[in-house]
């Protein structure tokens, strides 16, 4: 005989809503505690929420709820990311400007976005949902989202901040990464990451994090660091560079080629508080010094007091170890420098960092 959670399971296709309602708001713990339950007789019970994220919205956002969490194991990831139906049936709903769960599919798409089968997306063509794009590429769409869609403006139900992360992981593929710096021709030429990159200080941190982890991994294709440094294309510093600074002010030796963005800043700025978002700014930093024009832009840039005063001001190790290593990258002597070119010197007894003159 099944037991009485099995019973609970099979009851997500009962024919009476109210069943169905009490078993998926019921199961929605167990998705976290047992998530084995839901793999029973061939993966049925996953079938069955698939068709619930179309039913009533209240018993949609419990079905959603399930799917996010048990979307960690990887068989039933596989059995999700590779349905074209429910994917289109995501993206369906995503897109309207009226869908109450939008939140809760963008989480579950950022998931899904963990089988590589998800690429796919990139070349997916779509009915164009002519209030929110003007793009029948499916990601074209989810980008347009993401941007019209913060805090509540296109779809009042939703933020799509989570989408942030599924564009994280799409940037781990070599064809995202590409996708990300290439001019689209149905949006006006525009590159998709400065799409992006406005939002490094905005209030979520769930959008900070996804678009700062965004860059990082776009950042991963070097011989795109030319775009994504010249102000005339990407323009990517000024908008890791300010998350990294706060109110402090800087002699005029520091300032001489500091980017304009990043002088004169009023006195009520504030330095991002999320260690782990700095921590990735910072990783972004040292990837674009892989080559001798990234590092020769960066100390033009005058990176190096900026990263000082990040050093001097923020109390963690992990962002500390990251200012070291950046500034190791910046202060070593490139080949054809005359001895003392790059003098270094000791700012403070106390402290580790040090500075090039």
């Amino acid at each position: 005989m099944p037991t009485e959670l099995e019973e609970l399971v099979e009851f997500l296709h009962h024919g009476n809503t109210e069943v169905r309602q009490i078993a998926a708001e019921n199961l929605v713990g167990y998705s976290t505690a047992q998530p084995e339950i839901f793999k029973t007789d061939r993966l049925t019970p996953v079938k069955d929420l698939k068709l619930l994220i179309k039913d009533y919205p209240a018993i949609a956002k419990n079905a959603l709820a399930i799917l996010v969490n048990i979307s960690a194991d990887g068989h039933i990831l596989k059995g999700l990311a590779e349905d074209d139906a429910f994917l289109e049936s995501l993206l369906l709903r995503m897109t309207s400007d009226r869908e109450p769960n939008a939140n809760e599919m963008a989480m579950l798409l950022a998931n899904l976005a963990k089988s590589d089968s998800i690429t796919r997306l990139l070349q997916l063509k779509r009915d164009v949902p002519k209030s929110l794009s003007k793009s029948s590429n499916a990601l074209d769409q989810l980008m347009d989202c993401f941007v019209k869609g913060a805090e509540g403006r296109y779809n009042k139900h939703a933020d799509y901040d989570y989408l942030a992360y599924f564009f994280a992981d799409m940037a781990k593929h070599a064809d995202g990464r590409q996708y990300f710096v290439t001019p689209r021709q149905d949006d006006s030429d525009i590159i998709p990451l400065t799409k992006l990159i406005v939002f490094t200080e905005h209030k979520s941190v769930v959008r900070r994090r996804g678009v700062a982890s965004t860059i990082k991994n776009v950042a991963f294709n070097v011989p795109s660091h030319a775009k994504l440094m010249s102000s005339t294309d990407v323009n990517i510093l000024p908008y890791l560079l300010l998350p990294l600074m706060g109110s402090e002010d800087y002699s005029d030796k520091d300032m001489d080629g500091m980017l304009d963005e990043c002088q004169l800043l009023p006195p009520d700025k504030e330095r991002e508080r999320d260690a782990q978002i700095i921590v990735t700014h910072l990783e972004t930093l040292l990837l674009l010094t892989t080559n001798r024009e990234g590092r020769d832009v960066l100390r033009g840039v005058k990176t190096y007091p900026i990263v000082r005063e990040l050093h001097l001001k923020v109390d963690d190790e992990s962002v500390r170890e990251g200012c070291d290593r950046l500034v190791q990258v910046l202060m070593r002597g490139e080949e054809g420098e005359e001895e003392g070119e790059n003098k270094v010197e000791e700012i403070d007894e106390d402290e580790q960092i040090i500075e090039v003159l």
